[in-house]
């Protein structure tokens, strides 16, 4: 018995089902999580909560692998101002700042940074996030720049695998590369000297 006519190409129906069968859903995972995050963080905020006391799934876990590109065009004492990878986060304690040129709250804790900067035992690393080249060396250019090295993020790829929930947040990475602490939002002169420098200070004392 033959089968009834479909008007429908048999190969090409079969070819469109095996792509569909084939569709990388795991490519979609980690904009599922950052969405998920950020709802917990819009629902801690609309309670009245501290963000900070937002739990983050990488406190303890390694970095994620990831390689960014320098940000073009950004140099000091005539250097350019290399990109970084995760390989870059090992053998010292780094801090990592997640900042773009468009965030007003970036402009305000910057002070700090460059504070930060001088803080013997660390190297300061900065993910320029969802920014353009040259926004971001006019933003530097006239507040100055505290990181030794600058990671390009035009797409935010990176930062969403760090579990960035916006900008601007900074992460304290030990010598075996593993995240131990998550400041949310701009430092503050009370939170940089209150929270943040003893977390430091405590992570540093435990990596000597």
């Amino acid at each position: 018995m033959e089968a009834p006519e479909t008007g429908l190409d048999p190969d090409k129906t079969s070819e469109g089902t095996a792509g569909k069968r084939g569709f990388p859903v795991l490519v979609l995972l980690p904009l599922v999580v950052f969405l998920a995050l950020a709802g917990l963080f819009m629902f801690q905020l609309l309670m009245g909560n501290d963000p900070q006391k937002i739990p983050s799934a990488l406190i303890d876990k390694p970095a994620p692998e990831f390689s960014l590109a320098a940000v073009e065009g950004i140099s000091s004492d005539g250097a350019p101002v290399l990109g970084f990878s995760r390989d870059d986060l090992l053998g010292e304690v780094s801090v990592v700042n997640v900042f773009a040129s468009w965030c007003v709250p970036c402009r305000q804790e910057h002070p700090l940074l460059e504070d930060l900067a001088k803080v013997d035992g660390i190297q300061l690393l900065g993910i320029n996030y969802k920014d353009k080249p040259e926004n971001a060396r006019r933003f530097l250019g006239s507040l100055g720049n505290p990181y030794s090295r600058i990671g390009a993020d035009p797409a935010g790829r990176t930062a969403i695998e760090w579990g960035v929930y916006g900008v601007p947040e900074t992460f304290v990475i030990d010598r075996q590369g593993t995240i131990r602490y998550k400041f949310i939002g701009p430092l503050s002169p009370a939170s940089y000297q209150e929270v943040f420098l003893p977390e430091l200070s405590k992570i540093m004392a435990e990596n000597r």
